[in-house]
């Protein structure tokens, strides 16, 4: 059902990314989404505000364990986490910009303030069949005394497979993305587990494990489940998962989320926010096109005890794809959207303070 993973076949990957171009990705900027919201009620989180003094820049090249020839020319999509406060940033590095052949490093910011990149990047690259055309946006989350890093592992799709998971509503292309999961005992040595969703459930598409997270990094269960929130993929229907260790999940068919009121269709939930001041709701943070088809973000709120059941949605939003954390700077979080061309470079993004009337 894979085509088997090869030096050869990672080459030719690398050599395709190397020539990718996507004007439309490339022309995304986070303050379009995040520095002001049309209306902001008491739950929404954000908006937000640079904050300079955190960014990242990656200044030299990685080592290529795979000995193809792998550079990265744009980081961005990144996860942060604290530990002993001590901020972990984790991130994608592609060839070009929003290309395939990416691979995950993370760095950590130092007690002097300046970032150090870790010594072991890459730490997620391609070994598995599902990661042929690489992997792809950490999101990470403490649970069970340990970590755990989801990403997506990106591959191409064979004949038999989508004659296998084709359905009539389905428009599966050439390429697929499965919900790969790894997990460490101390956020740099990681044990790849594989596949999160099965190709039954995704039909060869499944983006995004966004499980409701709190300030600690740490992942939340409701009524002694985790739940992960799929929105993208998975023959067009949004689905939920649920678990109870982060590793083995059962998924069915929730319409949790609902846009009637903004107008516009969803593209993807970005990440789901657990306030740490009202624990009994939390946040989904969501990208979706408006009435008139432009990219825009979105917020609704649910209760916790009732995690399916949508109380109000609002337009403005973060799009914090790799979740939010709560330090002694506010909370934060992290893109790489707004690099100049070739520079690889990741800022972060602080609450603004003053939110009580609409920014």
């Amino acid at each position: 059902m894979f085509i088997p993973l090869s030096r050869d076949a990672l080459r030719e990957n690398l050599e395709s990314a190397l020539e990718h171009r996507n004007d439309t990705t490339a022309a995304l900027s986070q303050n379009t989404f995040s520095a002001r919201y049309p209306s902001r009620p008491d739950w929404a989180v954000g908006p937000f505000e640079d904050d300079v003094d955190l960014s990242f820049e990656l200044a030299d090249q990685w080592h290529d364990p795979v000995g193809i020839g792998w550079t990265s020319d744009a980081i961005y999509n990144p996860s942060v986490i604290e530990r002993d406060g001590v901020l972990h940033l984790f991130y994608r590095a592609s060839p070009t910009k929003e290309s395939l052949s990416s691979r995950i490093g993370s760095a950590t910011l130092g007690a002097d303030g300046a970032w150090i990149d870790s010594p072991a990047n890459p730490q997620i690259f391609p070994t598995l069949h599902n990661e042929l055309f690489g992997c792809e946006d950490p999101k990470l989350y403490a649970a069970e005394g340990r970590w755990f890093l989801f990403y997506n592992g990106i591959f191409p799709i064979t004949p038999e497979a989508r004659a296998k998971y084709a359905t009539p509503v389905d428009q599966i292309g050439d390429v697929g993305c499965d919900i790969n999961v790894a997990v460490s005992d101390d956020l740099e040595t990681w044990t790849k587990l594989g596949r999160a969703v099965d190709h039954e459930v995704s039909h060869l598409w499944a983006k995004g494990a966004v499980i409701p997270r709190n300030g600690r990094g740490e992942a939340v269960k409701f009524n002694g489940e985790y739940l992960m929130f799929l929105s993208e993929g998975c023959g067009g229907a949004l689905q939920v998962g649920r678990s109870t260790d982060l590793v083995r999940w059962r998924f069915e068919r929730r319409p949790y989320l609902d846009l009637a009121e903004l107008g516009g269709s969803l593209h993807e939930v970005a990440c789901a926010i657990v306030d740490d001041e009202h624990p009994e709701r939390f946040v989904l943070d969501f990208f979706y096109a408006d009435r008139n088809g432009d990219f825009a973000a979105g917020q609704a709120l649910y209760d916790t005890a009732a995690p399916f059941t949508q109380r109000a949605v609002n337009s403005g939003g973060a799009l914090a794809w790799g979740g939010m954390v709560a330090t002694d700077r506010g909370r934060l979080f992290a893109q790489g959207w707004d690099a100049p061309a070739h520079e690889r470079r990741i800022f972060f993004y602080r609450e603004k303070t003053n939110t009580s009337i609409a920014q």
